[in-house]
């Protein structure tokens, strides 16, 4: 995942600290994993990438957003009060009276605390990866082969995928009413699997329908790409 910000090193220190993870800064992007190090492939442990960028958030709401797992209503407001001390804030999405909290990172970027539930039992501190879009049946079938995960769930208002084998984070496709008009803060990017050649990932995922981006970012070891939506994502280099 990857998560625009002003502040690379302190958004990247908060998700560090939110999930129990480390985090680590060679250059300019920090590097948010379980403690440890990830070692790909690994479905369990779901990566973070923080960027530096010129412009802060908008007061549009992410289209791409983390949910949290809780094992029970106490361990939920724990984590709430531990994630309020640890520079998060309450947000307001038009969620109404959910059983889940809704807060949002130090630069503003929506997540959630969910309630417990059964479904999340084993998936570690990120229970999921929510996505809003228009048609979650299109979006499984262009990232259920993107990302070789197989589809749990599809119907005209939720898509849900997860690692073929049964472990790590959802994805999930929400179909909700609004449009996309501002480029996404938090996003995917996709890593292939050593061995696997990274032209080839695109050329692959082009042909599933994804569409070149060029946002000026120049002569880099990522290629910059949309889906069928406009959600924009990156095939990113081993090396």
């Amino acid at each position: 995942m990857n998560i625009k910000a002003l502040d690379p090193a302190a958004v990247g220190r908060f998700w560090a600290e939110a999930l129990g993870w480390s985090a680590y800064s060679p250059g300019v992007t920090t590097y948010v994993g379980p403690r440890g190090g990830l070692v790909w492939p690994d479905p369990v442990g779901l990566g973070i990438d923080v960027v530096p960028v010129p412009e802060p958030k908008t007061a549009v709401k992410n289209r791409v957003h983390i949910d949290l797992a809780t094992t029970s209503a106490d361990h939920q407001e724990q984590v709430v009060a531990r994630l309020l001390a640890l520079g998060a804030t309450h947000a307001h999405v038009g969620q109404g009276e959910v059983p889940w909290t809704v807060l949002a990172d130090p630069e503003g970027n929506e997540f959630c605390v969910l309630e417990p539930r059964e479904v999340y039992r084993d998936t570690g501190p990120i229970a999921a990866v929510v996505v809003d879009c228009a048609d979650p049946r299109a979006m499984a079938r262009f990232w259920g082969e993107a990302v070789d995960w197989a589809v749990h769930t599809v119907t005209d208002d939720q898509a849900v995928l997860r690692d073929a084998k049964g472990v790590g984070p959802y994805i999930e496709f929400l179909r909700t009413p609004d449009v996309k008009t501002v480029p996404d803060r938090v996003h995917l990017d996709l890593l292939p699997y050593p061995g696997d050649d990274k032209e080839a990932e695109v050329r692959r995922v082009r042909g599933l329908g994804a569409a070149s981006l060029d946002l000026g970012q120049g002569d880099v070891p990522w290629t910059c790409l949309t889906d069928p939506e406009g959600h924009e994502f990156c095939v990113l280099s081993l090396d």
